[in-house]
């Protein structure tokens, strides 16, 4: 039978501080205002990141090398006073590698857990589709239940977890593609795009700049206080009618001609979380259809499988779009 244990963590035993909606929605919009210092051009996905973070989710980044995601999932860390470790993935490394090893320790006679670096608030799983199926699996409990089980003894992760996965989704050359199961897993799936001309042309004027702003970047929050924002915003409301329109949407994903595998009932669930905090971030206690537009396409197209292999992203994108504008918006 598995043994429960508590990590020890800055943030599980420290008391909340309290905090009005206004307050938070100021410390957000600054959280957002500091981040966008250190990756230029891309405020949009920052403030996705943020409302993924605030509704308890994990975010899949899928671009090329060289865009800002490392800095961006280190800049996120700092403004949010949490930990932050970076994975590295490799065909090579074991799930223990991930999640920790029991030790032996000879002056005690006994083992010892050595945590891994999935023991962090805010944990980059940098270019996680070159891990082995085996290694991927690791990551899942924790995504899931926020713990992890090792030689049949379980850890709790610190209540502010937050996994910001990246993929290259060009090279192929030693990836395995993440399993159904996995991908369902992340809230978010985003791209951050090149920089717009204007902001690459200060990148290559000032190159060192987004280093220096994240080197004085100071936190917006304390994890106690993202918690308590997390709490605030789940409280936003999501209607019946605006509930019935999102659930439209879904069932629709599950009978398209094109799609072997429609949205998940977690897919659901995560939806309205994430628009229930998107709402909040945008000033408002109400969650509006608009809001669910929006947000269908990061929180859809990843979670979707076309009948046809060769079908990709692209394809599912394209039938999000369909279902977003073929949905009836509740008056």
């Amino acid at each position: 039978m598995a043994v429960l244990k508590t990590v020890a963590a800055a943030d599980v035993d420290a008391a909340l501080a309290p905090m009005t909606d206004v307050q938070a929605r100021d410390r957000l919009t600054a959280a957002v205002a500091s981040v966008s210092d250190v990756v230029w051009g891309v405020t949009a996905s920052v403030r996705l990141l943020l409302a993924a973070v605030m509704a308890r989710g994990h975010v899949l980044i899928e671009d090329v090398p060289g865009v800002g995601k490392t800095s961006l999932a280190r800049a996120v860390a700092q403004v949010l006073g949490g930990s932050f470790s970076r994975i590295q993935f490799t065909a090579d490394m074991l799930p223990a590698d991930v999640l920790g090893v029991h030790v032996f320790d000879p002056k005690k006679s006994e083992f010892q857990f050595k945590r891994g670096p999935i023991f962090a608030q805010v944990v980059l799983a940098d270019e996680i589709n070159r891990a082995s199926p085996k290694t991927q699996s690791a990551m899942l409990e924790a995504m899931s239940d926020r713990q992890v089980t090792v030689d049949e003894a379980t850890f709790v992760l610190p209540r502010l977890f937050t996994v910001l996965a990246t993929q290259n989704p060009v090279e192929h050359h030693g990836a395995y593609p993440l399993p159904e199961s996995q991908l369902d897993r992340f809230m978010v799936q985003l791209k951050l795009g090149y920089p717009p001309a204007a902001e690459e042309r200060h990148l290559i004027l000032a190159p060192e700049q987004p280093e220096v702003n994240l080197h004085n970047l100071k936190p917006v929050l304390h994890p106690d206080e993202v918690v308590g924002v997390q709490r605030l915003a789940a409280r936003v409301t999501l209607s019946e009618a605006v509930a019935d329109y999102m659930l439209a949407m879904i069932a629709a994903t599950r009978s398209h001609r094109d799609i072997a595998l429609g949205c998940s009932p977690r897919g659901a669930a995560e939806w309205a979380m994430l628009a229930r905090a998107w709402a909040f971030i945008e000033g408002r206690n109400f969650v509006l259809p608009d809001d669910l537009k929006t947000l269908a396409p990061h929180v859809l197209t990843h979670r979707l499988v076309m009948h046809a292999a060769s079908e990709g992203r692209a394809a599912a994108r394209q039938v999000v779009d369909e279902i977003v504008g073929r949905t009836p918006v509740p008056r």
